[in-house]
């Protein structure tokens, strides 16, 4: 029965860290002084409620890892540390004019790219620059990616002094074939010393990223992984499917045949023997994709109703303003998305000018925000209502009509006035959200634009 699930609904679609999806962004009414504006709008509703996230994108890796679907640089060449953490200061500065009081940093991310690519004492400038003009939330929560081979304790001292208590950690799969495969050779005795020493300088919350669907993996491989992982037992973990979409990330996602990959029931297989294995050993599945001990502040949120999702994943809390600063970085005001130039030399000129370095986004219209807060439902709390005139849009009614057959299918169960995904929906979810998708619905694709959604 499942096997026959997978092949039915297992299509091309968003994994939803937004509504709208990117693609369906109207760049062509969009402007920097929309953006602007907007970005105030949201920062004068919340920042002395909740205050605001920031991600900051920091883009070099000394080596290319084959799976990897991130704007990425590659370069040995540490000089270019400097003129870029310049560069994210400035552009943080260019956003500060722009509020009428100091921001209160709830949430702060550092993505890649490697961040650990850059040394701690520059990290720890980055940081001291940020927090410089704005307040630290006495409950903020600070994180970055780590990379097992090169975080070092200098790195976790360094974060851990300007306010960081949370790491994750790039793991992917323990198997040397898969590892060699996707160019990132990293033995299991690294994600041991890397995960032991965060914890030893006090670090709150470790998770590591573990990924089924690469080429070569088995069901061993999988088993084999988590098996590892249990003996080091992170806070929290995230187990997604590999997005195979070499159209879109170039070069970067060829390194290997695609008939080297898994196919859709043996994914599926991955997924559901992971996923039984993290049960036993006590972690809870949390959203889509997301697994955390019962300890952890993820889990906790999800028990509170407070889970968010947005551009870094799934959040232990919302807030409504997230500035991203860096190449490629999306930032959302809630009321609009605004995605930085992707080119590191673009970036720059941009800054050159004193411009915030922004090249496309959308402004949210009334539809819009309606449906983003029922597919934001859907992927947080696995289910959606529209009790009030707030929660409905005209197209509800086909949206509905579109769920008919996943009921059926015992995916999901539709009253008068709202959905529930069932725990056999669960991994369907994204399909599940595109029903809601009018834009998508309106203008499907005529060429693959997103991942499969199995």
């Amino acid at each position: 029965m499942l096997n026959s699930l997978v092949n039915k609904y297992n299509i091309a679609g968003p994994r939803y860290t937004s509504y709208p999806t990117v693609p369906y962004w109207d760049n062509a009414t969009f402007s920097l002084e929309q953006w602007k504006l907007s970005l105030k709008q949201s920062f004068i509703e919340s920042n002395s409620k909740e205050g605001i996230s920031l991600y900051i994108h920091l883009p070099f890796c000394e080596s290319l890892c084959t799976f990897c679907g991130c704007n990425k640089r590659i370069t040995k060449q540490h000089s270019v540390e400097s003129p870029y953490i310049e560069a994210v200061l400035k552009e943080w500065q260019l956003y500060l004019e722009l509020f009428d009081e100091k921001p209160i940093i709830k949430e702060l991310h550092l993505g890649g790219g490697t961040p650990t690519f850059f040394s701690p004492d520059h990290l720890k400038q980055l940081i001291e620059g940020i927090l410089k003009d704005a307040i630290k939330a006495e409950d903020h929560e600070f994180s970055f990616e780590g990379h097992p081979n090169n975080t070092t304790r200098e790195h976790l001292q360094a974060l851990y002094d300007v306010g960081f208590r949370r790491v994750s950690y790039g793991v992917q799969d323990y198997n040397e074939t898969v590892q060699k495969a996707i160019h990132r050779i990293q033995p299991f005795e690294n994600v041991k010393k890397a995960t032991a020493l965060a914890r030893v300088i006090g670090y709150t919350s470790v998770g590591h990223d573990i990924i089924f669907g690469l080429p070569f993996q088995t069901l061993e491989h999988v088993k084999e992984t988590i098996m590892k992982t249990k003996a080091l037992l992170p806070d929290r973990l995230a187990f997604y499917s590999y997005a195979h979409v070499p159209w879109i990330k170039g070069n970067g996602q060829r390194g290997f045949k695609e008939s080297d990959l898994p196919s859709a029931d043996l994914k599926r297989s991955q997924y559901e023997l992971g996923k039984q294995l993290l049960a036993e050993v006590g972690y809870e599945e949390i959203g889509m994709d997301h697994f955390a001990l019962t300890s952890d502040s993820l889990y906790e949120s999800m028990k509170t109703r407070r889970l968010h999702r947005n551009f870094m994943g799934y959040t232990a809390s919302k807030t409504q303003a997230m500035i991203g600063l860096g190449v490629s970085s999306i930032s959302d005001s809630w009321y609009g998305f605004a995605q930085n130039v992707k080119s590191i030399e673009a970036y720059y000129d941009h800054l050159k000018e004193n411009t915030i370095p922004v090249y496309r986004g959308h402004i949210l219209n009334d539809e819009d925000l309606i449906i983003r807060r029922h597919i934001l439902n859907l992927m947080c709390q696995f289910e959606t209502s529209w009790h009030s005139d707030e929660g409905y849009f005209n197209e509800l009614p086909d949206a509905l009509i579109r769920l008919k057959e996943m009921e059926n299918d015992g995916l999901l169960t539709i009253d008068e006035q709202s959905v529930k995904v069932t725990l056999k929906g669960q991994p369907f979810v994204r399909n599940i959200c595109m029903a809601f998708d009018v834009l998508l619905q309106r203008n499907k694709p005529d060429t693959q634009l997103f991942s499969m959604t199995v």
